[in-house]
């Protein structure tokens, strides 16, 4: 486990002390302290074989490790286990990141620049271990066809559980040599997705068990990534190679929208704003996280989304402050392993986690029964977007996700379940609110994402609740419960959507 630094003498941890460049040499040095990679204790349930073939080729001139969804070097189970089988067989290690189709899980200017300026970060530190990356612009089938080329023994992936990654798997193992392994290590989640469970659970409270039992055998420290010994040089055609200045104009731009300001992708801003968790939010999570107007968050989803940093690091910092403060960390790691781990769980093992039939069969029912319910208010995708609503909170939540590329995690249950109640129908409440997250949220389309809305929209890990006009028995909000909970004018000053004050009873319809 990792462990922070100065200490008093009680043992306790003197947060005050630590230093940026304390926390950064730590966390170096737990790495070193759990030996070298070659001859690291592996957990092979971190892994499973995908392929029909299950051993290395004989002929193999080197390993890859196709990431997708894990963008670093170092905390990352993949590149752990890559760098292991390559050791071990005396072979080069290469990595690749495929831009190809990337529109669809970055659709826009604000996303791609984040990815790109990560990837270019990861590049200059995988050159630093003498292991060659690529970047290419290739499909997944063109992908097999150079691996094929090139002899290799193995190819490694990450684990995404949204359909397009997984349709690239499948086309990429369709046309890969029948002789050559296609192995995938879950490195996103602390427990293996696989490990956890085997089938979509209800909710939280049938899924924590079954993650605790096993927390120990996978919380684990992560090896420091060596120097390779082994050189060599992946052949790819120069049509499918893609420089870093090229980059952009390769990738489609769906929607046009700018990057978030002061806001820097890599590895080492990330662990910069975990290190500022640790001293300065931590201590009031779920004392005050749920408050939009308080910086009590962690603010790292954006370099989860990305792969810049590992929730296992996280989770490891975060324990290691267990003796201070108890119940933040219990809080918090719940969300971090248990409540996150489940939205993989749900994306993984159901099909249309975007969709009202992947709600559970209650919630379709309750909201098909409702459907036709008259609605006070019912905007379109324009004037959602633009926060033109005569909701003076939920435009404050629009234009946070609109300039910060996140709406606060307490908020976004409400802009959403708001988008319920002001659309045409539950499918197009879904299409909006899926729309606008995945557009203007920097960590749009994760699994993250959608069970968000999902619960919000559909009831999905929730059960059902008084019955009432439009939501059926989905859970509902109201504007002056969280009036009642927050000073929600400082939240509306803050995104310059302050107007009067809404109170318990229903406001009069506007006309348009």
């Amino acid at each position: 486990m990792a462990s922070l630094k100065p200490r008093l003498g009680n043992g306790k941890i003197n947060l005050r002390e630590l230093s940026k460049d304390m926390f950064f040499k730590n966390v170096v040095t737990s790495r070193l302290s759990q030996g070298n990679v070659e001859n690291f204790p592996f957990n092979e349930s971190r892994f499973r074989v995908i392929s029909k073939k299950n051993n290395l080729a004989n002929v193999g001139k080197g390993i890859l490790y196709w990431m997708k969804r894990d963008c670093r070097v170092e905390d990352n189970w993949a590149m752990c286990y890559s760098q292991q089988l390559a050791l071990k067989n005396k072979l080069p290690l290469f990595v690749c990141f495929t831009i190809f189709e990337q529109h669809y899980l970055c659709p826009t200017k604000r996303q791609q620049r984040f990815l790109l300026t990560g990837l270019e970060q990861l590049a200059e530190n995988l050159k630093g271990l003498d292991i060659n990356f690529y970047l290419l612009n290739v499909s997944p089938k063109s992908l097999a066809k150079i691996v094929n080329k090139n002899k290799l023994g193995a190819v490694i992936c990450d684990l995404n559980t949204l359909r397009t990654p997984r349709e690239w798997e499948k086309d990429f193992m369709d046309n890969l040599d029948c002789d050559i392994p296609f192995v995938q290590v879950d490195a996103h989640n602390v427990v293996p997705l696989w490990k956890s469970s085997d089938k979509q659970e209800i909710m939280a409270r049938t899924i924590r068990p079954k993650i605790t039992k096993v927390l120990s055998e996978f919380l684990t420290g992560f090896p420091k990534i060596s120097k390779h010994p082994y050189k060599g040089t992946l052949n790819v055609p120069s049509e499918y190679s893609v420089d870093f200045k090229d980059a952009p104009a390769s990738i489609k731009t769906v929607w046009d929208v700018d990057e978030v300001i002061d806001v820097k992708a890599g590895c080492d801003e990330a662990l910069d704003t975990l290190h500022s968790f640790l001293c300065d939010r931590l201590q009031n999570y779920g004392i005050k996280s749920n408050d939009p107007t308080a910086d009590a968050t962690s603010n790292l989803s954006f370099w989860i989304h990305f792969g810049h940093i590992s929730a296992q690091r996280i989770a490891l910092e975060v324990k290691s402050l267990e003796s201070l403060y108890k119940d933040q960390v219990d809080k918090y790691l719940e969300e971090l392993i248990v409540r996150k781990e489940l939205a993989d769980n749900f994306c993984f093992y159901n099909d249309n986690y975007d969709r009202v039939k992947g709600a559970a069969k209650w919630a379709q029912e309750t909201l098909s029964h409702h459907k036709k319910d008259k609605r006070l208010y019912v905007y379109n995708r324009d004037q959602l977007e633009k926060g033109l609503t005569h909701d003076s909170i939920w435009n404050a939540a629009q234009q946070q996700l609109l300039r910060e590329g996140k709406v606060h995690g307490y908020m976004r249950m409400y802009w959403c379940k708001k988008i319920l109640e002001w659309t045409t129908s539950p499918e197009q409440a879904l299409e909006f609110a899926i729309w606008l997250n995945d557009t203007f949220a920097l960590d749009g389309t994760d699994s993250n994402g959608y069970v968000g809305v999902m619960w919000s929209i559909c009831g999905v890990h929730d059960q059902g609740w008084k019955e009432r006009e439009v939501f059926g028995k989905i859970r509902y909000m109201v504007d002056y419960s969280l009036r009642k909970k927050f000073d929600m004018d400082v939240y509306c000053a803050r995104y310059g959507t302050l107007t009067e004050c809404i109170t318990g009873k229903r406001p009069i319809k506007r006309k348009r």
